[in-house]
């Protein structure tokens, strides 16, 4: 999906779950609340409502009028390199919401290991990093990166390890990343 910066008014059309920015913290915005769209990226919102940033995930997405992002498909008998391509696809739907480039730009994804479980079935390992020890976007995003990796068809899990060593520096994004935020 392609990255959008926007001031779209919207209304939420029922309840819908939501991460306060920069915080983590769980809500849920009522049907009713008004507010804006500050960004939508990777099939999610991150929306402007009383002085605050809310990350609205894809599957809630109906929630402001938006349309739910389509189910993953492969083609029968997809082999392992369609699949990890398709891996890496879904981990540059992945955004932290208040940076506007994707986790794979920003250099955050260490390594990302398809594999077998005992039964034969696909599993992924993923080692990951956030920009900041202390951010706390952190545990929403691992959970964004799990959930959007096992929607790949035939992958039944993906184990994705936080870790900061490495620490992360600016020097691992990729040069468009840099370029998107203005850091040469």
């Amino acid at each position: 999906m392609s990255y959008s910066r926007t001031s779209e008014p919207v209304k939420f059309e029922r309840d819908c779950p939501a991460v306060m920015v920069p915080q983590g913290e769980q809500v849920t915005l009522p049907a009713g609340t008004a507010g804006y769209i500050t960004q939508a990226l990777g099939g999610s919102f991150t929306v402007f409502v009383d002085g605050n940033l809310f990350r609205i995930a894809g599957p809630d997405a109906d929630a402001i009028g938006k349309e739910r992002p389509a189910p993953l498909q492969l083609p029968e008998g997809a082999g392992d390199a369609e699949v990890e391509k398709l891996v890496w696809d879904q981990l540059r739907t992945c955004f932290d919401p208040e940076i506007p480039v994707n986790i794979v730009e920003l250099g955050l994804v260490y390594d990302c290991d398809l594999g077998r479980n005992g039964d034969g079935e696909r599993i992924v390992n993923i080692r990951m990093t956030l920009t900041a020890p202390g951010c706390g976007m952190g545990d929403i995003l691992v959970q964004d990166v799990r959930d959007k990796v096992e929607q790949v068809p035939t992958i039944v899990e993906a184990d994705v390890d936080l870790v900061f060593d490495p620490p992360w520096n600016q020097t691992m994004m990729s040069d468009a990343a840099r370029l998107e935020t203005g850091i040469f």
